[in-house]
C-alpha cells in the first residue's frame, strides 16, 4: 500500500511536470493573431446597375478583405501569426453601433469599413470605437481625409481629388486643356463638379463651359430607349462652347454611359465614364496584376472592384507591417505603417505607403476604358520633392486635416 501511494505520488507529481512542460510548449508555439472585422452596408434597393451586364453584387469589399486574409496567412503560418474575419453587414441607414459592437463582442482589434462617409463618420464617433483603428475602403469623399479626419482612420480608397488629379495629369500628357464639363443633379455630382473644377485649374486646364443633365436617376427607364438619347444628348451638348474633351460627373452612374458616341461634335468622353481614372480595373494586367486577378476570381466567381481592391489593401497593409516587424502589437504595427520603411506591393508599378498627414494611402491611379488600360497616373513630368505619388491629391501644405 506504501508502495502503492508512493508510485501514485510519483505519478501524480511527474503527470503535473509533463503536462506544465507540454503546456509551455504548446503555449510558446501559439500563433499570435490579429483579428479584424469588415463591417459593410447593403445596396440599396433603388440603386440598380445600369446595364443588364452589370451584375448586382451584394458582397462587393467583403471578398476584397477575405482574400486579404488568405494571402496573408499564407506568410503568417510560418512566422507564428494567425489573421482571423469577423464580418458584419448594416442595412441602408440602419444601425452602425449595433454592427460595431457585434464584432467587437468577437474581439475585434481591426476594423475594415465598407461604408459611405456618412455611416462612416457616425462609427468614428462612437463610444464603443475606443482606439481600434478603421481602414475606409470604399468611401471617396474628401472631408474624411481633411476636416474631418480622425488620428485612428486610415484610407486604402483614394480620394475624389485623387481620382481628378491623375485625370487632369493624363488630359494634360494629351494636351485636351478645354473642358465641357455635364454634372448631374445628385449632392455627389455637385461635389464631383467642384473636385474636378479645382483640377482642372490645378493643371492648366479651363473649363469652357458645363452643363447639369436635368433628369433624375429613374427617368432612364421612361426615356423612350436609344432613339430619344440619340436626339436628346446632340442637343443638350451643342449649347457648350468649342471644347476638346467632355467631362462627365455621374458618380451615380444614371446617365453618364449615355454620352459616349451620342455627342454633337465627335470629342473623347472622359470622367465617370467613357475613360475613368480608378484604383483598380477589370481589364489592369501589368506588374503582377494577372496574379492577384485570377487570385480573386477564383475566391469570389467574379471580377476584383475597386472597393474589394481597398479592403485587400487593408488587410495586406496589416498583414505586411506585422512579417516585417515580427510582432502584433498595435502600436508597434501603426509605427511601422506610418514609417519610411513601409512598402506594400500593390501590383500597380510603384510601392504604396500611407501619408502621415493624413493616413491616406499614396498609390498609382489607373486611366482605363471599359476594356483596356490607356495609362497610368501619376504622368511623366509631373514632379514632387518627396514622391511623384504625393502629386496626387492633397499635400501635406495644404491639407486641412489636423490631428
Amino acid at each position: 500500500m506504501k508502495t502503492l501511494s508512493h508510485s501514485l505520488r510519483w505519478f501524480t507529481a511527474g503527470g503535473l511536470a509533463i503536462g506544465l512542460a507540454w503546456s509551455s510548449v504548446v503555449s510558446a508555439d501559439t500563433p499570435a493573431t490579429l483579428t479584424l472585422g469588415y463591417l459593410g452596408m447593403e445596396r440599396p434597393d433603388d440603386r440598380e446597375p445600369l446595364s443588364v451586364l452589370d451584375p448586382v453584387l451584394d458582397d462587393e469589399g467583403l471578398q476584397g478583405a477575405r482574400l486579404g486574409i488568405n494571402d496573408n496567412n499564407a506568410t503568417a503560418q510560418f512566422l507564428d501569426q494567425e489573421f482571423v474575419l469577423h464580418e458584419a453587414e448594416v442595412a441602408d441607414g440602419g444601425d452602425v453601433g449595433g454592427a460595431l459592437q457585434s464584432l467587437i463582442d468577437q474581439d475585434v482589434d481591426w476594423i475594415i469599413s465598407g461604408l459611405p462617409a456618412e455611416s462612416l463618420m457616425e462609427l468614428m464617433d462612437h463610444p464603443a470605437l475606443g482606439d481600434r483603428v478603421v481602414f475606409n475602403a470604399g468611401a471617396a469623399d474628401d472631408e474624411l481625409r481633411g476636416e474631418s479626419c480622425h488620428p485612428n482612420l486610415y484610407h486604402t480608397t483614394p480620394s475624389r481629388r485623387m481620382l481628378a488629379d491623375a485625370l487632369a495629369q493624363f488630359l494634360g500628357y494629351k494636351q485636351w486643356d478645354r473642358w465641357a464639363l455635364v454634372y448631374g443633379n445628385t449632392d455627389e455630382d455637385r461635389i464631383l463638379a467642384d473636385v474636378l473644377r479645382a483640377a482642372a485649374e490645378r493643371y492648366g486646364h479651363r473649363v469652357v463651359g458645363e452643363a447639369m443633365w436635368p433628369h433624375d436617376p429613374m427617368a432612364r427607364r421612361a426615356e423612350g430607349g436609344f432613339h430619344a438619347i440619340q436626339r436628346e444628348i446632340p442637343v443638350f451638348v451643342q449649347e457648350l462652347p468649342e471644347h476638346d474633351v467632355l467631362v462627365i460627373a455621374d458618380e451615380t452612374d444614371y446617365f453618364g454611359e449615355y454620352f459616349p458616341y451620342q455627342t454633337w461634335a465627335p470629342r473623347p468622353v472622359v470622367g465617370t465614364q467613357g475613360l475613368i481614372a480608378t484604383p483598380w480595373h477589370r481589364a489592369h494586367e501589368s506588374w503582377g496584376a494577372v496574379q492577384l486577378q485570377r487570385r480573386f476570381e477564383k475566391l469570389a466567381d467574379r471580377w476584383m472592384t475597386p472597393r474589394d481592391f481597398g479592403a485587400w489593401l487593408a488587410v495586406r497593409s496589416l498583414g505586411e507591417a506585422a512579417a516585417r516587424t515580427g510582432s502584433a502589437d498595435r502600436e508597434t504595427i501603426i509605427d511601422y505603417m506610418l514609417g519610411e520603411e513601409f512598402e506594400l506591393a500593390g501590383y500597380l508599378g510603384l510601392p504604396v505607403s500611407y501619408r502621415t498627414w493624413n493616413h491616406q494611402l499614396r498609390q498609382p491611379i489607373l486611366i482605363t476604358g471599359p476594356r483596356m488600360v490607356a495609362s497610368v497616373s501619376p504622368q511623366e513630368g509631373y514632379l514632387h520633392p518627396r514622391t511623384p505619388l504625393d502629386a496626387l491629391g492633397a499635400d501635406e501644405g495644404e491639407s486641412q486635416c489636423r490631428f
